[in-house]
């Protein structure tokens, strides 16, 4: 059973978005899947994941792709089509994302990775791939001397929080001798600027937001979240994206004997809680222009009524 955020429009005030693209950014658990299956369904369109993790298959039920259920609901693309041990970027998905912004369809754009959304609406800077070494020598080093190696104005545009991305800024220094600010200085021009989609940000407050977390996470392993951790454990591989799912480490640790299931269980919840602070934080910093839906809203879909522009 899933948990469910109140999204069914109401036959007086009726759900209507101007016919473009929309994107649906939020923190883990608001409930972006549902209002995004919930618009899909109503004014039609495809659904195009943008979350970071749930492109890769291996870890369908920790990153809560959509169940068989969903997607026969309505399309859905961009979910699970990439090996769980294969390198892939916010370039990737930008060229995965393209022909979709083209298509016949409404695209409904749905995810927590501001990073993605980031890009699609400000553009992104062609920087070279990584070399294998390159990368290898930053999975060496602890996140202190990462950060101590960037310079203060790629320090200032990035989570310091966040492993990934700033092993990312690192990499791109030494492999290109040029800071990660510089290159973002030099991007193009957006793929979707704001002022051509309707641009949903879902605000959850704290105590909300953390209940539904712990409820959503004990719902996985009711689900077999455990088994799925079981199969993948002999192909396991700390260094993989795919393996960055939240639960994956703690569940594997639980299967290699290192802690006990309820411990496993409190330290994937404490880390998804945290994960969704850092986009609460970054979702208020760059999503000034958006629009902020109360996740919480007693009838979410009575509060969507847009211009077709984007708000001052």
């Amino acid at each position: 059973m899933k948990l469910q955020t109140a999204v069914t429009p109401q036959a007086d005030r009726p759900l209507i978005l101007p016919d473009r693209p929309v994107l649906i950014a939020g923190p883990t658990a608001s409930g972006k899947s549902a209002l995004a299956l919930q618009i899909a369904q109503t004014q039609g369109g495809v659904i195009v994941n943008a979350d970071a993790l749930q492109v890769f298959d291996g870890w369908r039920i920790l990153t809560a792709r959509p169940d068989d259920h969903d997607l026969a609901l309505a399309k859905h693309v961009l979910y699970g089509h990439v090996p769980f041990d294969a390198d892939y970027s916010v370039g990737h998905w930008l060229r995965d994302v393209a022909p979709y912004l083209e298509g016949a369809a409404r695209p409904i754009i749905v995810g927590g990775t501001g990073l993605n959304f980031n890009a699609l609406t400000q553009g992104l800077a062609e920087i070279p791939a990584t070399p294998p070494e390159v990368r290898e020598a930053g999975n060496a080093l602890p996140l202190p001397d990462l950060i101590a190696a960037l310079d203060g104005d790629t320090r200032g545009r990035i989570d310091t929080q966040n492993r990934m991305r700033v092993q990312r800024a690192w990499e791109v220094l030494q492999a290109t001798g040029q800071s990660l600010a510089s290159w973002q200085d030099q991007t193009p021009p957006p793929l979707l600027p704001t002022t051509a989609a309707t641009c949903i940000t879902l605000d959850a407050p704290k105590d909300w937001l953390n209940d539904r977390i712990a409820r959503r996470f004990d719902q996985m392993l009711d689900q077999g979240a455990l088994e799925e951790a079981r199969a993948m454990l002999p192909r396991w591989n700390p260094d993989y994206l795919s393996s960055k799912a939240i639960g994956a480490p703690e569940l594997i640790a639980y299967l290699k004997g290192e802690m006990s299931l309820p411990d496993a269980r409190d330290a994937a919840i404490i880390a998804s809680r945290q994960y969704a602070k850092r986009q609460r934080t970054w979702f208020r910093s760059r999503h000034k222009n958006w629009h902020h839906i109360a996740a919480n809203s007693a009838d979410l879909s009575a509060t969507l009524r847009f211009a077709d522009t984007a708000p001052d």
